[in-house]
C-alpha cells in the first residue's frame, strides 16, 4: 500500500499538542530512560515501541475500565486502547525527533458486529514511513512486531470482509475517535460510541 503523507511539513509530525504532550515530564523522563540504551533512532524507536505495545496493557485486555487520550495519561495509567497508545507511542518517538504519523484500519469488531476503527502509528525512518502497531500481543494470534520494510501489524486487513487500511499519514490524531475518548464516561461507554471509521 502507497502510504500518503498528509502534510507535506514533516515538522508537522513532530509538533506538540494537548494529546501529544511530548513536553510533559512524564513523557520525557520516560523517553531519557529509553533513550539511555539506545545507541541510534532506529534502537531508541524499536524500544519505544516494545514499551507501550508490552508496558502499557491495552484496556479490553486487562479489564481496565477508565479511558485514557492524552499521551501523558496513556503513560501514567499504564492503560488504554490502541489509539490512545498510539498517541503515547507518537510523544516518545516525537520527544526524541522522530517523526510519528497517525493512521487508521477499519476493522472487523468481534464485540459489536460491526466495525470499530483501528489506531496504529506510522514511523519515518531512513527517509520512508513505515507503520507500527503498538496495540498489544494476544496469545490467539495477534504477535504485533517492529518492522522496517516488511509490516507486522496486529491484524492484517480483509478486503473481502470491506475491511479498510487507510493510507493518509495525519499529523494529528483523528477528531472523530479523539472525540469519543474524550467524551467517554468508561470502556463500556466508550464502546457505544467509538466511531466504525475515519
Amino acid at each position: 500500500m502507497q502510504l500518503i503523507q498528509e502534510n507535506p511539513d514533516l515538522s508537522a509530525y513532530l509538533a506538540a499538542s494537548d494529546v501529544i504532550d511530548h513536553h510533559h515530564p512524564l513523557v520525557r523522563e520516560t523517553a531519557a530512560g529509553l533513550a539511555k540504551s539506545s545507541a541510534d533512532s532506529y534502537e531508541y524507536a524499536h524500544a519505544a515501541f516494545d514499551f507501550v505495545r508490552d508496558a502499557v496493557p491495552h484496556s479490553q485486555d486487562s479489564g481496565r475500565m477508565e479511558v485514557t487520550w492524552r499521551a501523558s495519561d496513556v503513560l501514567r495509567e499504564r492503560t488504554g486502547i490502541c489509539t490512545a497508545k498510539s498517541h503515547a507511542l507518537a510523544a516518545l518517538l516525537r520527544a526524541e525527533d522522530i517523526p510519528t504519523a497517525f493512521c487508521y484500519q477499519r476493522l472487523r469488531d468481534d464485540n459489536t458486529s460491526g466495525y470499530s476503527l483501528h489506531g496504529l502509528v506510522a514511523v519515518r525512518l531512513g527517509g520512508a514511513w513505515h507503520r507500527q502497531d503498538p496495540r498489544g500481543n494476544l496469545p490467539e494470534g495477534v504477535d504485533a512486531q517492529f518492522r522496517l520494510g516488511e509490516e507486522r501489524l496486529a491484524w492484517p486487513v480483509d478486503p473481502e470482509s470491506n475491511e479498510v487500511d487507510y493510507p493518509v499519514l495525519y499529523a494529528e490524531p483523528s477528531p472523530v475517535a479523539l472525540r469519543a475518548l474524550k467524551e467517554a464516561r468508561d470502556r463500556p461507554h466508550l464502546w457505544q460510541i467509538y466511531p466504525s471509521e475515519l
